[in-house]
């Protein structure tokens, strides 16, 4: 059992071992001799215990100390219990070392540890992707040997950090990075990037988006405030009232037609993407509007026609895929030249269940229709107005579907037609729901 240090215990030790040898020279008539006998033994206990430490120090792996005697029992221990702190003491810094990294890992943004001569000390593996670096090979590297983008090195020698840096990516072209860069001990920066491609791409579509809705308004108001400007209630001219009446109307009716427009779109996209357990009876849905469709084409030479499976029915939002189907057809009334042909479509793929608009109409050109489902894009804005349109029906359809695990498709020719169709997949048709 381990016998804590005291210095009288030592002086008890040392007359232990000196007193028999020093009683027994006293005897003899050699004291001088007894004592230099006891000595050397002494010296030797010492050395051939300094030994064993040192043994035990150097060469052996065991924690576990070697079994001391006298007060070398105390050195044993005290240097074992300092060995087993620290050791704990590397395993606590190894566990909070491994969270961090763990915790770095899963952080959304690359992060780059770089020391002040700007040479990098790690790096997580989201920056491995990101920035082309590389683990462990580029450590102690320069960081601007391996991101030479001029801006950049100019901005990391500079050392002002208070405004981050965006610049495009050289690895994706198109991306759009953000730099930030803030201390992180006495002698370390930390680099984070992130991918603000999507952030910056939404806060242009919100700029534009109320720049195109502040037109779209603008426009009618401007048209029914000169009218009313014009008429005095007590003086309104016959030949006049009629023809102001008329494009009061039409023009308040536009601006119902956007304000409504924009509520639906606003209402899908709040709405939660989670499939619906409704039942959609589509083929009713498509005799009403198919009613519809001959009304908004009694003034036009087109031929609708219609292609309806009876017996498809699906899981979904039944306002949503209604508004969907509605606009797509009433696009094609809009749209297509006359005389012409609109099919419309509602039969069993491969992949599910496919509906389909198709006309003769003039077709879109291939530049167009990559930005048809954008809000307020219009191909020819001056015939958009014509027709009423707002260019926000496509968006619309857009965002309804998928809320039903679908998108658009559009296939068009200039001068040969448009098809505007879309597949509701197996999982959401009732037929084969277990």
């Amino acid at each position: 059992m381990f016998v804590p240090f005291s210095w009288r215990r030592i002086l008890w030790r040392v007359c232990l071992l000196y007193s028999p040898l020093f009683i027994a020279g006293a005897l003899t008539g050699y004291l001088l001799e007894s004592v230099l006998a006891a000595a050397l033994l002494h010296i030797f206990w010492l050395y051939r215990q300094q030994y064993r430490l040192l043994h035990w120090l150097y060469n052996q792996r065991k924690l576990s100390p070697p079994h001391g005697t006298g007060s070398w029992e105390a050195v044993f221990h005290g240097i074992y219990n300092l060995l087993k702190r620290r050791l704990n003491r590397e395993r606590e810094l190894a566990q909070l070392m491994k969270y961090f990294r763990l915790g770095a890992e899963a952080l959304p943004d690359s992060i780059v540890v770089i020391s002040q001569d700007r040479t990098i000390l790690w790096c997580n593996q989201l920056a491995r992707k990101m920035l082309g670096l590389q683990w462990p090979g580029d450590q102690g590297q320069h960081l601007t040997n391996l991101i030479r983008v001029p801006v950049f090195v100019n901005y990391i020698n500079k050392g002002e950090f208070e405004t981050p840096l965006e610049i495009e990516s050289t690895k994706e072209p198109g991306k759009l990075l953000e730099f930030r860069v803030m201390p992180y001990s006495d002698k370390q920066l930390l680099l984070v990037v992130r991918d603000v491609t999507q952030l910056r791409r939404l806060e242009k579509m919100r700029k534009q988006f109320v720049s195109n809705v502040s037109h779209e308004l603008r426009t009618p108001l401007t048209v029914l405030r000169g009218y009313l400007e014009m008429l005095d209630e007590n003086e309104v001219e016959p030949m006049l009232w009629p023809r102001a009446r008329a494009t009061m109307l039409d023009q308040s009716a536009r601006m119902e037609n956007l304000v409504n427009q924009l509520l639906t779109l606003a209402k899908i996209e709040a709405s939660p993407i989670t499939r619906s357990k409704e039942s959609i009876n589509v083929p009713v849905i498509l005799q009403g509007m198919e009613s519809e469709a001959q009304s908004l084409a009694k003034d036009k030479q087109l031929e609708i026609r219609f292609d309806v499976d009876e017996s498809i029915h699906v899981l979904g939002d039944q306002d949503q895929l209604r508004s969907a189907c509605a606009n797509l057809m009433v696009n094609a009334i809009k749209y297509c030249t006359e005389p012409g042909v609109i099919e419309i479509s509602w039969q069993r793929d491969e992949k599910g269940a496919m509906f389909c608009v198709t006309d003769s109409g003039p077709g879109i050109g291939p530049k167009h229709l990559a930005r048809l489902t954008e809000r307020f894009y219009r191909v020819d804005k001056a015939r958009s107005r014509e027709t009423g349109g707002a260019g926000l029906g496509l968006s619309i359809v857009k965002h309804a579907l998928e809320h039903h695990n679908s998108e658009l498709k559009i296939k068009s020719k200039l001068g040969k037609g448009s098809s505007f169709y879309f597949v509701i997949p197996n999982k959401l048709l009732v037929n084969n729901k277990a």
